[in-house]
């Protein structure tokens, strides 16, 4: 969208590609809801001329529209940066931090239900260690201080509290806010610290990210493998757009949309990721329930020969195992980074434990549980050197230990497809 064009709600950033806040807005009833991409000089015209009644702002013009503004809230007035504009009636604009709003949510809502108390009594007073120190980390800082009571540490790449500090310096930390980049899509799964590194704060209680893509980011899978209560970004991007969406409107909403509309965001994100013995049916259950819910639908199989130009007998018998299993976490990476597809896996996926966090940062992983003698053979090679049975003996305890949801096999791929759709209510 461009200067010339009008909305009454609306983004504006400069680089915007894809976005969830139309959707949100649109459950929210701040509609219609336009993305806004505006270069520097288009801006203060637009801000101050524009016939929008709301927007929401985004990098990279989150502190240039403070000064376009008439009046700034407190917390805007703290921190020389806002996300939220608001026109009056009388034509004056408004400029508000729904990001600190929205982190106070997440926080919120995660203490009370992963820690079943409040974040003042879980951190206040105590050590909290944001990783960052851009705008981000400065909205999160405002919360921690002013509302949860907590000593903020900020840990920077230089200075005396970077991040080869944290285990000897900050031990004693209670929480880890990641207000980085790192970790987001499409570098994922990735994590701005080392597992030693979390392991060594003895005293933390919980992990925060406000990254939301993937659904589970490098530091949150490094926490859940640790026992460390975690969660991810996406609670606070909703909430702050509920915030807003109130401020657009002029009225008071009802606060169990931000559950309703998380659930049903993550539902749209989350990958069914299907895993299983070859010949166990993954491919065909996945062709159709991708067909059925107008998913896209990815064979990671067909995926690597068309990557390679052969198919996968071919490449097992000039190059081996080994490098064909390079090839398909490579596959695997490139598929499950994205968000909401049907993925298909090898029956062999399992045997890399690096592959793991790849099918879970966004997925729900499924294994089709078919019984041993109705698996083919045919065109696997795996299965006709190693043997079903001796397969099965090495692969079913993993198969298990991956899944979320172990799937009986009904006998056809479209009953196996129906089951998957009621399952997930897609």
């Amino acid at each position: 969208m461009t200067a010339g064009n009008e909305c009454r709600f609306g983004l504006l950033g400069r680089t915007l590609g894809h976005s969830w806040s139309p959707q949100i807005h649109a459950l929210l009833g701040s509609t219609p809801y336009a993305l806004v991409e505006l270069e520097p000089q288009e801006v203060a015209g637009y801000v101050r001329e524009g016939s929008w009644l709301g927007l929401n702002v985004t990098i990279p013009y989150k502190r240039d529209v403070v000064a376009l503004a008439d009046e700034l809230s407190p917390r805007v007035a703290a921190l020389g940066a806002a996300n939220t504009l608001v026109r009056r009636p009388d034509g004056s604009v408004l400029a508000e931090n729904t990001d600190v709003l929205g982190f106070e949510h997440l926080l919120e809502s995660f203490c009370r239900a992963r820690l079943d108390t409040t974040p003042q009594q879980a951190f206040g007073g105590r050590k909290v260690l944001v990783l960052g120190s851009g705008g981000a980390s400065e909205a999160l800082r405002y919360a921690l201080e002013r509302t949860v009571g907590a000593q903020v540490v900020v840990i920077s790449r230089s200075g005396a509290d970077d991040y080869a500090s944290i285990a000897t310096r900050h031990a004693d930390a209670a929480l880890v806010v990641n207000a980085t980049p790192v970790g987001m899509y499409p570098r994922c799964p990735a994590s701005p610290l080392e597992e030693s590194t979390l392991a060594a704060l003895g005293e933390l209680r919980g992990v925060v990210d406000i990254v939301y893509n993937p659904l589970r980011t490098g530091l949150v899978m490094m926490a859940e493998r640790l026992g460390i209560p975690a969660v991810s970004g996406l609670g606070m991007l909703v909430a702050q757009a509920f915030y807003a969406s109130e401020l657009f409107q002029g009225t008071e909403l009802d606060p169990a949309l931000v559950d309703q509309i998380e659930a049903d965001i993550e539902r749209q994100m989350s990958n069914v990721v299907l895993i299983g013995m070859p010949g166990s049916g993954k491919t065909g259950a996945g062709r159709r329930l991708a067909h059925m819910v107008h998913r896209p639908f990815v064979d990671v199989d067909d995926a690597i020969e068309l990557e390679l130009g052969c198919s996968i007998p071919e490449f097992f018998a000039r190059e081996g195992e080994a490098a064909f299993r390079e090839e398909e976490t490579r596959a695997l990476r490139a598929a499950c980074g994205r968000s909401g597809l049907v993925i298909a896996c090898g029956g062999g996926v399992v045997t890399r434990p690096e592959n793991y966090e790849v099918l879970h940062q966004n997925g729900v992983i499924v294994m089709i549980d078919r019984p041993l003698e109705e698996l083919a053979t045919d065109g696997r090679p795996v299965s006709q050197s190693k043997g079903v049975a001796r397969i099965a003996q090495e692969r079913m305890p993993l198969y298990r230990s991956w899944a979320d949801v172990v799937l009986a096999c009904t006998g056809s791929a479209a009953g196996d497809a129906r089951a998957l759709q009621e399952l997930f209510g897609l």
